[in-house]
């Protein structure tokens, strides 16, 4: 199985996923490790990335996940903002795919950002992603407003029992 969890930048998808990881022992992959240099330069400027400058980002992640799925499975954190992005993240996967949707609102979001440190997107770029964000049609969606905690029980349940 192949666990993708989605959102916008400070939604919370690295710490859920590490923490999912832990509970399901899926290993755990952070699809920010697999921007350019280039991408996280751009972004650190306060520019939003395109779609051109998404696509070998995209592909890189869906080549680990179709490697993965031939071993133990994955847990992916990446913002798959778009329709056609999940669409390259899924493609020619072998195994279920499964997204999570990390659902919150811009305030939350953006004091949860005011307060980390050493990321390379700016809190500057956040409406970016609101923007170009098409709401997924099959995800699970979680509300962010509740413990990490909560929220990994809540993502095992529901993958555990849609199989």
């Amino acid at each position: 199985m192949i666990v993708y969890i989605m959102g916008v930048s400070g939604s919370g998808k690295s710490t859920i996923g590490s923490r999912l990881s832990m509970a399901t022992g899926i290993p755990f992959f952070d699809g920010d490790d697999f921007h350019s240099q280039a991408n996280r330069e751009k972004m650190r400027s306060g520019q939003p990335l395109t779609d051109y400058d998404r696509q070998d980002w995209l592909v890189a992640i869906n080549q680990l996940a179709r490697r993965e799925a031939f071993v133990k499975g994955a847990i992916i954190a990446c913002s798959a903002l778009k329709e056609k992005y999940r669409s390259i993240l899924s493609d020619s996967l072998p195994v279920t795919v499964r997204w999570v949707f990390l659902q919150g609102e811009i305030s939350l979001i953006q004091s949860r950002m005011q307060s980390r440190t050493g990321h390379f997107m700016p809190e500057t770029l956040l409406q970016s992603q609101f923007d170009a964000l098409e709401l997924p049609v099959n995800a699970i969606v979680i509300d962010i407003g509740r413990s990490a905690e909560e929220i990994v029980e809540e993502v095992v349940e529901a993958i555990f029992n849609r199989q």
